[in-house]
């Protein structure tokens, strides 16, 4: 699908760079999530969405002070158009997230076109747009670089809480970088 457009694509360990300064509020946000886990059914993609990945993506904003749009429109041709789940931008960085009941391959490939998209749609001299799909307790990363028009799909999956703390540095790394 991605050759269809002139991009290329390849899996691999990508070793995203984390974030190395204070996140004074993981281990509270890690604690929400734990506790109230018990107690609710992640059997579809809303409950997943509006208990997990809602709060993640809120709590990014904290750090972040990213302007956050959900359900983003976005129409770059008849083959390019939808809606982004989460579109985080900075004055310098963008990232998207997709959302996904459970299959994460499906998922990735919808995310390799909606990252296309924004590629072919973003006047910025971010060299690397960084993407992101999850079912909310799974979650896994991409990297398009704009350059050479490839796209690397992480093998490393993280977890949610289990991996908040790696997940969010990751986050907010690729939001707050120069």
């Amino acid at each position: 699908m991605v050759a269809d457009f002139g991009y290329s694509l390849a899996r691999k360990r990508l070793n995203l760079p984390l974030y190395k300064g204070e996140l004074g509020r993981l281990q509270e946000l890690s604690d929400r999530i734990n506790e109230i886990l018990p107690f609710v059914s992640l059997t579809t993609e809303m409950a997943r969405r509006e208990i997990l990945i809602s709060r993640v993506v809120t709590e990014l904003v904290h750090y972040t002070q990213a302007q956050l749009r959900i359900e983003y429109p976005l129409k770059i041709s008849e083959q390019l158009q939808g809606s982004l789940d989460y579109l985080l931008r900075t004055d310098t960085q963008m990232i998207v997230i997709e959302a996904k009941k459970e299959d994460l391959t499906n998922g990735f490939k919808q995310l390799a076109a909606e990252m296309i998209a924004l590629d072919q749609w973003m006047d910025s001299p971010q060299k690397q747009l960084i993407g992101a799909v999850t079912t909310g307790i799974l979650w896994q990363f991409s990297q398009l670089d704009r350059d050479t028009k490839h796209i690397d799909q992480g093998l490393e999956n993280y977890r949610v809480p289990e991996d908040v703390d790696t997940l969010m540095r990751i986050l907010v790394r690729s939001l707050l970088k120069e």
